[in-house]
Protein backbone atom coordinates (compact mmCIF):
# COMPACT_ATOMS: atom_id res chain seq x y z
CA UNK A 1 0.00 0.00 0.00
CA UNK A 2 1.81 3.12 -0.73
CA UNK A 3 1.91 5.78 2.02
CA UNK A 4 0.18 8.81 2.89
CA UNK A 5 2.35 11.95 2.72
CA UNK A 6 1.15 14.14 5.08
CA UNK A 7 1.86 17.69 5.78
CA UNK A 8 0.99 19.32 8.51
CA UNK A 9 0.73 23.64 8.94
CA UNK A 10 1.01 24.70 12.35
CA UNK A 11 3.95 23.23 14.66
CA UNK A 12 2.76 24.03 18.59
CA UNK A 13 1.48 21.44 20.48
CA UNK A 14 -0.87 19.62 18.28
CA UNK A 15 0.68 19.88 15.39
CA UNK A 16 4.10 18.52 16.95
CA UNK A 17 2.64 15.67 18.23
CA UNK A 18 0.99 14.40 15.17
CA UNK A 19 4.36 15.20 13.33
CA UNK A 20 6.07 13.22 16.40
CA UNK A 21 3.16 9.76 15.10
CA UNK A 22 3.79 10.67 11.92
CA UNK A 23 7.32 9.74 12.14
CA UNK A 24 6.71 7.07 14.97
CA UNK A 25 3.84 5.02 15.32
CA UNK A 26 2.13 5.75 11.86
CA UNK A 27 5.21 5.39 10.14
CA UNK A 28 4.17 1.95 8.30
CA UNK A 29 1.38 3.96 6.60
CA UNK A 30 2.55 7.70 6.41
CA UNK A 31 5.03 9.59 5.33
CA UNK A 32 5.66 13.35 6.83
CA UNK A 33 5.96 15.25 3.81
CA UNK A 34 6.62 18.75 5.33
CA UNK A 35 5.76 20.89 7.71
CA UNK A 36 4.72 24.60 8.07
CA UNK A 37 4.70 27.38 10.80
CA UNK A 38 4.39 31.30 10.65
CA UNK A 39 6.96 31.17 13.03
CA UNK A 40 9.77 29.18 11.15
CA UNK A 41 12.13 28.86 14.06
CA UNK A 42 9.20 26.61 15.96
CA UNK A 43 9.09 25.10 12.77
CA UNK A 44 12.62 24.73 12.51
CA UNK A 45 12.74 23.51 16.37
CA UNK A 46 10.16 20.14 15.45
CA UNK A 47 11.82 18.65 12.92
CA UNK A 48 15.11 19.13 14.75
CA UNK A 49 13.42 17.41 17.38
CA UNK A 50 12.09 14.48 15.37
CA UNK A 51 15.15 13.85 13.96
CA UNK A 52 14.03 13.49 10.34
CA UNK A 53 15.10 15.12 7.36
CA UNK A 54 11.53 17.03 6.72
CA UNK A 55 11.68 19.61 4.70
CA UNK A 56 9.87 23.61 6.13
CA UNK A 57 8.25 25.09 3.53
CA UNK A 58 5.75 27.69 3.02
CA UNK A 59 1.61 26.62 2.56
CA UNK A 60 1.14 26.69 -1.06
CA UNK A 61 4.18 24.60 -1.53
CA UNK A 62 3.19 22.32 1.16
CA UNK A 63 0.09 21.39 -0.03
CA UNK A 64 1.58 20.45 -3.40
CA UNK A 65 3.48 18.24 -2.11
CA UNK A 66 1.03 16.19 -0.11
CA UNK A 67 -1.80 13.96 -0.34
CA UNK A 68 -3.57 15.27 2.94
CA UNK A 69 -2.91 18.69 4.59
CA UNK A 70 -3.20 18.80 8.46
CA UNK A 71 -4.44 22.10 9.98
CA UNK A 72 -2.98 22.85 13.75
CA UNK A 73 -2.64 26.40 13.11
CA UNK A 74 -5.69 28.79 14.25
CA UNK A 75 -9.52 29.19 13.42
CA UNK A 76 -8.39 32.69 11.48
CA UNK A 77 -6.57 30.85 9.02
CA UNK A 78 -7.98 26.94 8.86
CA UNK A 79 -11.02 27.99 5.90
CA UNK A 80 -8.36 29.80 4.12
CA UNK A 81 -6.47 26.51 3.91
CA UNK A 82 -9.38 24.88 3.19
CA UNK A 83 -10.20 26.87 -0.31
CA UNK A 84 -6.29 26.39 -1.08
CA UNK A 85 -6.75 22.26 -0.45
CA UNK A 86 -9.99 22.58 -2.17
CA UNK A 87 -8.07 24.40 -5.42
CA UNK A 88 -5.41 21.73 -5.31
CA UNK A 89 -7.80 18.63 -4.87
CA UNK A 90 -6.22 17.90 -2.09
CA UNK A 91 -7.61 16.21 1.14
CA UNK A 92 -7.62 18.19 4.44
CA UNK A 93 -7.88 17.68 8.33
CA UNK A 94 -8.68 20.63 9.97
CA UNK A 95 -8.27 20.85 13.73
CA UNK A 96 -9.46 25.11 14.18
CA UNK A 97 -13.08 23.92 13.14
CA UNK A 98 -14.46 27.25 14.75
CA UNK A 99 -13.29 28.61 11.63
CA UNK A 100 -15.65 26.84 9.40
CA UNK A 101 -18.23 27.75 11.19
CA UNK A 102 -20.67 30.35 8.73
CA UNK A 103 -18.21 29.09 6.31
CA UNK A 104 -19.80 25.67 5.64
CA UNK A 105 -20.22 26.15 1.94
CA UNK A 106 -16.64 25.14 1.66
CA UNK A 107 -17.47 21.53 2.77
CA UNK A 108 -20.41 21.02 0.01
CA UNK A 109 -17.42 22.99 -2.64
CA UNK A 110 -15.52 20.35 -1.11
CA UNK A 111 -17.62 17.54 -1.96
CA UNK A 112 -17.77 18.44 -5.39
CA UNK A 113 -14.58 18.69 -5.98
CA UNK A 114 -13.76 15.06 -4.56
CA UNK A 115 -12.00 16.69 -1.73
CA UNK A 116 -12.44 14.79 2.10
CA UNK A 117 -12.19 16.59 5.09
CA UNK A 118 -11.84 14.84 8.25
CA UNK A 119 -12.78 16.93 11.10
CA UNK A 120 -11.71 14.70 14.37
CA UNK A 121 -14.55 14.79 17.44
CA UNK A 122 -11.56 16.33 19.44
CA UNK A 123 -11.87 16.68 23.21
CA UNK A 124 -15.59 14.64 23.43
CA UNK A 125 -17.03 11.78 23.06
CA UNK A 126 -19.92 11.38 21.45
CA UNK A 127 -20.12 12.23 17.56
CA UNK A 128 -20.78 8.83 16.74
CA UNK A 129 -24.34 8.31 18.33
CA UNK A 130 -24.99 12.08 17.37
CA UNK A 131 -24.52 11.22 13.74
CA UNK A 132 -26.48 8.24 13.85
CA UNK A 133 -29.21 9.99 15.51
CA UNK A 134 -28.99 12.61 12.99
CA UNK A 135 -30.05 10.06 10.41
CA UNK A 136 -33.29 9.82 12.38
CA UNK A 137 -35.02 13.32 14.05
CA UNK A 138 -32.58 15.32 16.60
CA UNK A 139 -34.60 17.90 18.51
CA UNK A 140 -31.80 19.25 20.80
CA UNK A 141 -28.09 19.04 21.24
CA UNK A 142 -26.45 20.91 24.49
CA UNK A 143 -22.67 21.27 25.27
CA UNK A 144 -22.14 22.68 28.87
CA UNK A 145 -18.27 22.86 29.02
CA UNK A 146 -16.42 23.63 32.29
CA UNK A 147 -13.44 25.10 32.82
CA UNK A 148 -11.20 26.74 35.16
CA UNK A 149 -10.49 30.69 34.72
CA UNK A 150 -7.24 30.07 33.36
CA UNK A 151 -8.19 28.24 30.41
CA UNK A 152 -10.43 30.56 29.48
CA UNK A 153 -8.21 33.43 29.53
CA UNK A 154 -8.08 35.99 26.68
CA UNK A 155 -11.40 35.47 25.07
CA UNK A 156 -13.19 38.03 23.22
CA UNK A 157 -16.91 37.53 24.76
CA UNK A 158 -15.18 38.24 28.21
CA UNK A 159 -13.15 41.28 26.99
CA UNK A 160 -16.64 42.72 25.60
CA UNK A 161 -18.45 42.15 28.51
CA UNK A 162 -16.03 42.82 30.79
CA UNK A 163 -16.12 39.63 32.81
CA UNK A 164 -13.16 39.34 35.24
CA UNK A 165 -12.25 36.01 35.93
CA UNK A 166 -9.79 36.92 38.49
CA UNK A 167 -13.13 37.85 40.74
CA UNK A 168 -14.83 34.49 40.14
CA UNK A 169 -15.39 32.68 43.38
CA UNK A 170 -17.60 29.95 42.92
CA UNK A 171 -19.16 27.97 40.16
CA UNK A 172 -20.35 30.63 37.55
CA UNK A 173 -21.76 30.12 33.81
CA UNK A 174 -20.28 33.01 31.99
CA UNK A 175 -21.97 32.19 28.47
CA UNK A 176 -25.31 30.82 27.85
CA UNK A 177 -26.20 30.92 23.93
CA UNK A 178 -25.52 28.85 20.37
CA UNK A 179 -22.39 27.50 19.17
CA UNK A 180 -22.40 30.28 16.25
CA UNK A 181 -22.17 32.38 19.32
CA UNK A 182 -20.01 30.60 21.59
CA UNK A 183 -17.29 29.77 18.68
CA UNK A 184 -16.96 33.95 17.79
CA UNK A 185 -17.05 34.40 21.75
CA UNK A 186 -14.42 31.71 22.82
CA UNK A 187 -12.33 30.70 19.52
CA UNK A 188 -9.48 29.42 21.47
CA UNK A 189 -11.82 27.96 24.14
CA UNK A 190 -14.84 25.62 22.61
CA UNK A 191 -14.08 24.17 19.78
CA UNK A 192 -15.96 21.20 20.62
CA UNK A 193 -19.06 23.32 20.06
CA UNK A 194 -17.99 23.31 16.02
CA UNK A 195 -17.52 19.75 15.88
CA UNK A 196 -20.92 19.37 17.54
CA UNK A 197 -22.31 22.10 15.04
CA UNK A 198 -21.52 20.37 11.63
CA UNK A 199 -21.91 16.58 12.92
CA UNK A 200 -25.41 17.73 14.16
CA UNK A 201 -28.54 19.93 13.79
CA UNK A 202 -26.22 23.40 13.09
CA UNK A 203 -24.61 25.90 14.89
CA UNK A 204 -27.26 28.83 15.65
CA UNK A 205 -29.11 25.35 16.68
CA UNK A 206 -26.73 23.81 18.88
CA UNK A 207 -27.22 25.69 22.34
CA UNK A 208 -23.96 25.81 24.48
CA UNK A 209 -23.38 26.30 28.26
CA UNK A 210 -19.95 27.62 29.46
CA UNK A 211 -19.17 27.49 33.17
CA UNK A 212 -15.72 28.05 35.34
CA UNK A 213 -14.70 28.27 38.81
CA UNK A 214 -11.52 28.23 40.50
CA UNK A 215 -11.96 25.04 42.36
CA UNK A 216 -11.92 23.28 38.64
CA UNK A 217 -8.58 21.33 38.05
CA UNK A 218 -9.32 20.76 34.13
CA UNK A 219 -11.60 20.87 31.53
CA UNK A 220 -15.04 18.65 31.60
CA UNK A 221 -17.62 18.36 28.61
CA UNK A 222 -21.10 17.22 29.07
CA UNK A 223 -23.60 16.56 25.96
CA UNK A 224 -26.91 15.83 25.70
CA UNK A 225 -28.50 14.69 22.75
CA UNK A 226 -32.60 14.54 22.40
CA UNK A 227 -34.55 13.09 19.67
CA UNK A 228 -36.21 10.63 17.70
CA UNK A 229 -33.89 7.36 18.66
CA UNK A 230 -33.97 8.47 22.03
CA UNK A 231 -31.80 10.16 24.67
CA UNK A 232 -27.80 10.76 24.64
CA UNK A 233 -25.45 12.17 27.52
CA UNK A 234 -21.95 11.99 27.73
CA UNK A 235 -18.91 13.29 30.06
CA UNK A 236 -15.77 13.72 28.90
CA UNK A 237 -13.04 14.77 31.65
CA UNK A 238 -10.29 15.98 29.95
CA UNK A 239 -6.58 15.21 31.20
CA UNK A 240 -4.33 18.74 29.86
CA UNK A 241 -1.56 17.87 27.79
CA UNK A 242 1.69 17.55 29.28
CA UNK A 243 3.26 20.16 27.13
CA UNK A 244 0.13 22.79 27.12
CA UNK A 245 -2.35 23.12 29.65
CA UNK A 246 -4.93 24.61 27.32
CA UNK A 247 -4.70 21.75 24.96
CA UNK A 248 -6.58 18.55 26.01
CA UNK A 249 -4.59 15.15 25.21
CA UNK A 250 -7.75 13.22 23.80
CA UNK A 251 -7.97 16.61 21.33
CA UNK A 252 -4.50 15.56 20.18
CA UNK A 253 -5.21 11.50 20.43
CA UNK A 254 -8.24 12.13 18.51
CA UNK A 255 -6.31 13.92 15.65
CA UNK A 256 -3.75 11.35 15.74
CA UNK A 257 -6.62 8.38 15.20
CA UNK A 258 -8.33 10.11 12.40
CA UNK A 259 -5.45 10.51 10.71
CA UNK A 260 -4.52 6.67 11.81
CA UNK A 261 -8.05 5.83 10.09
CA UNK A 262 -7.36 8.28 6.62
CA UNK A 263 -4.70 5.83 5.90
CA UNK A 264 -5.95 3.08 6.67
CA UNK A 265 -8.74 0.68 4.40
CA UNK A 266 -10.54 -0.31 7.66
CA UNK A 267 -12.67 2.06 9.81
CA UNK A 268 -14.52 1.15 13.05
CA UNK A 269 -17.29 3.05 14.70
CA UNK A 270 -20.23 5.34 12.70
Amino acid sequence: MKKLKVGIIGCGTIGAAIAAACCKELAGSVDLAAVSDIDKDKANALVKALKNKVPVLGIDELIRKSHLVVEAASASISAKILSSCIAAKKDYLVMSVGGLVGKEGLLAMAAAKGVRIYIPSGAISGIDGLKSAMAGTVTSVMLTTRKPPKGLEGAPYLKKNRIDLSKISGETVVFEGSAEEAVKGFPQNVNVSAVLSLAGIGAKKTKVRIVTSPEYAGNVHEIDIRGSSGRITTRTENVPSATNPKTSALAIFSAIATLKSAASSVRVGT
